[in-house]
């Protein structure tokens, strides 16, 4: 039989909607959506203690003290458990979901009671709504409405409907024809019998189909915490995904506590309004003897009062809390808002979190939203979630990129590499790749322990790595991440054979013994970056915050221990996890999210000096961040790239104003003693440094330069130097090569790059190289290198960094002078700024230094201090 089609032409359907009434489900959400912010604000405004006495009053109006009493304890108890807040979210959605339930089950149970074509008609409709996976109804809601509370509530009103428009026709029904007769035969309205006759004998049977709507509308609400509905419906999917017993249990218990306060209620609410419930009530307490007084219940009046003079003092400490907060100062923020979202994974929740609480201390309100990954990427296409941290590219997640790049923007890696793998513990021998899984499938109960469906991973690994190894045979079970760390944690324990989808880094690598099973074939990639993605115009909405994120990274070390600290801190407690994290890592929300400092004006603001550089390290890194400061203070400053000579000349005839690379006493002795009378010497701002031969430490038998004349032949007689004029150069051949007989070497004069250039290609081959070298210099971070001794002294005392300027520069920009007299950085300043320099590269390195600038606050103030 030829396959029908009809999930195809369900999805054309979906599609059509999409594109031509979409005004029709926006209004629905506005709708909704306005509804839900309403209440919820309700319910949300006054303390949980005193809100909780208000359900206990209505309660005591409608069942009597006991229920009071039991209904305060009860939400007190939710207070104490930390779920005050999402519970009121759900109650928030269920009020929503039922009132527009009721509205439209209502009459049309009235329409299908009194037309017998209409009920034929509603029947099947009403048995595919009842009888659909509940779960099923969250795919459309998604497309039409994107995530949220208002596709939650769309599927909660469809789901928990059926109910309510059965049980009003069957009550209806049921009321005695002999009664509806009566009324037609003394001329009654069709109407009025409706309103007098039919409905009220009907009420009980129309308020156990609302209970009923209450119940399935509360079982849904859990359901639509996996498209962010929020509420305890997020809890539960928190605490599913992750195997937390205590957050499940604490979330199901909240669960279970407003599904008896509503189903209470309303049964009692019946009681009140219907004339056959409150003969029923009349009854029942007439039986109940001495225990009478505890059924006892207010007069509506009574009733009234108390809610209202609780709902008064509520607003009276709503108004007098509001009136303590300070006025806080303009932030960037300005309260607007942003969603992110994230799958919940260790990575995805930490960095969330981490940008959660970042955002918030500049000022925005942030929504931080677990997801599915479907979800996740279709509420991100949709503008739904503003960004996420947690998309793995170019392989895990290339099916859903693949879908939305037109709608999304790629912020950049903020990890770099990543690994997939499947996993076996240590104690299985003989299991060392995918190969030699497929002959020992057996063994571990021909099944592979997998993660949620939806992850990249799990596509991969059914569409290509069980393929190229053959293990179609085992079966590849769908779960969650944390029900797989689950089992490996109950299989590692009995020391039994497991094989589980993993990925690098993860920290169960340091927890357990495991072995990354190798893919000789590849065919699990190359390994992902994981990566920043934004929704497509968030750049223009929120253009510094794009900025912030795509420079955003962590190193595996910072990952690690800030999903350490999260953990720790346990489930609804992640940021204080991350407080403690940015605590013991000071300057990270700077870092991250610099404030952009509106800098102090110097005295000499809108001056102009001329600061010149030689193309060494110290000096490009050092002279470019005196150019930052100086902008930040309100100076002008002009940059000049110049040789060691033209730079003296040029500082002498005061078309240099200063330089921060003179190199004092020794190595650049001779331009001072011929340009001292016209300089000023403004400081020494390092101290010391050296010069030195420097070779690869792979070459043995040379520590000294007296080794080094030894080893002519295995050297070729060279040594790679740097620039011509530069004193360390004139001191080797004039001084150190003399003394220890090796005029005869040749020198190299072509630069610094081409010496760093030469070591580098040298140390790759590890053939023999002498290169002329100084300290400080990252090369010796870069590469293992021996500083030749240099037992003659032959390149003499130490020198420092020090400032120069022109004669008259002291008196031509006092403030800069002072600034520079005052100035310091040590190794580990001067070693990270120039990492920074080289990490920006070529053409780049201003970047370099306002990256480290950021990196570094309070650096303006402490270099350039302004009173």
């Amino acid at each position: 039989m030829p396959r029908i089609q009809l999930g195809s032409w369900v999805d054309t359907v979906v599609t059509w909607l999409q594109h031509h009434v979409a005004w029709l489900f926006d209004f629905i959400s506005t709708v909704l959506g306005g509804m839900y912010d309403g209440i919820h604000a309700v319910l949300s405004a006054p303390e949980p203690l005193l809100l909780a006495g208000i359900l206990a009053v209505i309660a005591w109006w409608l069942r009597g003290l006991l229920a009071a009493v039991l209904t305060f304890l009860g939400f007190a108890l939710i207070e104490s458990i930390d779920q005050w807040g999402p519970t009121m979210e759900s109650l928030s959605l269920v009020l929503v979901a039922c009132i527009i339930t009721v509205v439209v089950a209502v009459p049309l149970g009235i329409w299908a009671a009194r037309n017998r074509g209409v009920s034929g008609t509603l029947r099947p409709v009403l048995d595919l709504m009842q009888t659909m996976p509940a779960m099923v109804y969250l795919i459309p809601g998604i497309l039409f409405f994107g995530i949220g509370v208002t596709p939650g509530i769309v599927a909660t009103i469809i789901f928990a409907m059926p109910p309510a428009v059965r049980m009003t026709e069957l009550g209806i029904r049921q009321v005695d024809a002999e009664l509806v007769e009566a009324a037609e035969a003394f001329g009654t309205h069709p109407r009025r019998t409706l309103l007098r006759v039919q409905l009220p004998l009907a009420l009980p049977t129309i308020m156990a189909g609302i209970n009923q709507v209450i119940m399935l509308a509360l079982s849904m609400v859990v359901i639509a915490g996996m498209v962010g509905g929020g509420g305890l419906g997020s809890s539960v999917y928190n605490a599913i995904s992750s195997v937390d017993v205590a957050l499940g249990s604490e979330a199901g218990l909240a669960v279970v506590i407003l599904a008896m306060y509503l189903d209470r209620m309303t049964g009692a609410l019946n009681q009140r309004v219907s004339p056959l419930g409150r003969r029923a009530l009349a009854k029942a307490q007439a039986a109940l003897d001495g225990w009478r007084f505890l059924h006892w219940k207010p007069a509506t009046s009574v009733a009234t009062v108390g809610v209202v003079v609780l709902a008064l003092v509520a607003g009276g400490m709503g108004l007098a809390g509001g009136g303590d907060q300070k006025a806080s100062a303009k932030s960037i923020g300005d309260g607007r808002t942003v969603n992110i979202g994230y799958v919940n994974w260790d990575e995805g929740v930490a960095t969330s979190f981490l940008w959660k609480e970042v955002l918030e201390q500049r000022g925005f309100k942030v929504n931080a939203k677990a997801l599915e990954a479907g979800a996740l990427y279709t509420g991100e296409a949709r503008g739904d979630i503003d960004v996420q941290t947690n998309s793995w590219l170019p392989v895990t997640h290339a099916e859903y990129w693949k879908k939305y790049k037109d709608k999304l923007d790629d912020y950049g890696a903020w990890y770099d590499k990543t690994s997939l793998e499947v996993a076996v513990p240590s104690y299985v021998k003989d299991v060392k790749s995918l190969s030699d899984l497929k002959a020992r499938s057996g063994e571990f109960g021909n099944k592979v322990v997998g993660i949620e469906p939806g992850a990249g991973e799990m596509k991969l690994y059914k569409d290509k790595v069980a393929k190229a190894y053959g293990l179609s045979g085992m079966k590849l079970v769908e779960s969650s991440t944390s029900s797989m760390l689950a089992e490996l944690d109950r299989a590692y324990s009995a020391k039994k054979p497991i094989a589980v989808t993993l990925w690098s880094p993860h920290w169960a690598y340091s927890k357990y013994h495991l072995t990354k099973l190798k893919d000789p074939k590849g065919a699990f990639g190359s390994g992902d970056g994981i990566h920043t993605l934004a929704r497509k115009g968030f750049d223009k909405d929120e253009p510094q915050v794009a900025q912030w994120m795509k420079k955003f990274k962590l190193d595996e070390k910072q990952l690690t221990s800030l999903e350490n600290d999260i953990q720790k801190a346990g489930k609804n407690h992640e940021q204080d996890g991350v407080r403690a994290w940015l605590k013991a890592n000071p300057g990270t929300v700077d870092k991250m999210a610099p404030a952009g400092t509106s800098y102090a004006k110097g005295k000499d603001a809108g001056a102009a000096p001329v600061l010149g550089y030689p193309a060494w390290d110290e000096g490009i890194a050092t002279s470019m961040l005196w150019e930052d400061v100086l902008r930040k203070r309100g100076y002008a400053p002009k940059l000049k790239e110049l040789d060691v000579g033209p730079m003296w000349t040029g500082m002498s005839t005061g078309q240099v104003d200063f330089e921060t690379d003179g190199w004092l006493p020794v190595a650049q002795k001779q331009y001072w003693d011929k340009y001292k009378n016209s300089l000023s010497k403004l400081g020494a701002w390092y101290d010391k440094t050296s010069l030195e031969l420097a070779v690869p430490s792979y070459v043995k038998g040379v520590k000294s330069m007296a080794d080094l004349a030894k080893h002519k032949d295995e050297f070729k007689g060279k040594i790679i130097g740097i620039e011509p004029g530069t004193g360390e150069m004139m001191r080797l051949k004039s001084k150190v090569l003399p003394a220890y007989g090796m005029k005869d070497w040749k020198v190299t004069a072509a630069g610094t790059s081409a010496m760093l250039a030469e070591l580098q290609r040298a140390y790759a081959a590890k053939e023999p190289i002498a290169v002329v070298l100084w300290s400080p210099h990252w090369a010796y971070s870069k590469y293992h290198l021996t500083k030749l001794a240099d037992p003659k002294g032959t390149w003499g005392a130490n020198n420092q960094i020090v400032s120069l300027g022109n004669k008259s520069f002291p008196k031509k920009y006092p403030e800069l002078a002072g600034w520079l007299k005052n100035w310091h950085m040590d190794a580990d300043e001067l070693g990270s700024l120039e990492q920074a320099v080289q990490e920006a590269g070529t053409g780049h390195e201003r970047d370099g230094v306002s990256k480290w600038v950021d990196a570094h606050p309070g650096i303006v103030d402490e270099m350039a201090p302004v009173k």
